[in-house]
């Protein structure tokens, strides 16, 4: 199950005391930053059970934990997330085919006005 919401001091252990309350956890874990290893303030629980899921569901979701509103539903698969594919050339960049406003080709007037009259090129 995935439980969001929970205050950022949460320990997996604390985690998985609460969801014990309704029956055997397998697993628990909360979620930290990779940089600081604080709490991102969610984590998994994995039940013993499909049916001690659904109970844990009913009885946390929506309820209050440590003062802070807590959310818990069925984990959903990560999406694979799509950052854009980068080039294949070796010349790397994360453009991933976009030309993100550029100009193709010449150097372009980078947003100024030519205000020389004439026409005159660079």
């Amino acid at each position: 199950m995935f439980v969001a919401g929970l205050p950022f001091s949460t320990t997996s252990e604390e985690l998985k005391s609460l969801f014990e309350q309704v029956g055997v956890v397998v697993s628990s874990n909360i979620i930290t930053d990779r940089e600081t290893g604080k709490s991102r303030g969610f984590g998994f629980v994995e039940m013993e059970t499909p049916e001690a899921a659904n109970e844990a569901i009913t009885k946390f979701n929506d309820s209050e934990y440590g003062g802070r509103k807590i959310v818990v539903n069925i984990a959903k698969p990560q999406e694979k997330r799509d950052f854009g594919g980068g080039r294949n050339d070796g010349r790397g960049g994360f453009s991933g085919g976009k030309n993100f406003g550029r100009r193709e080709g010449g150097r372009g007037s980078f947003g100024r006005s030519d205000s020389r009259g004439g026409g005159s090129k660079w």
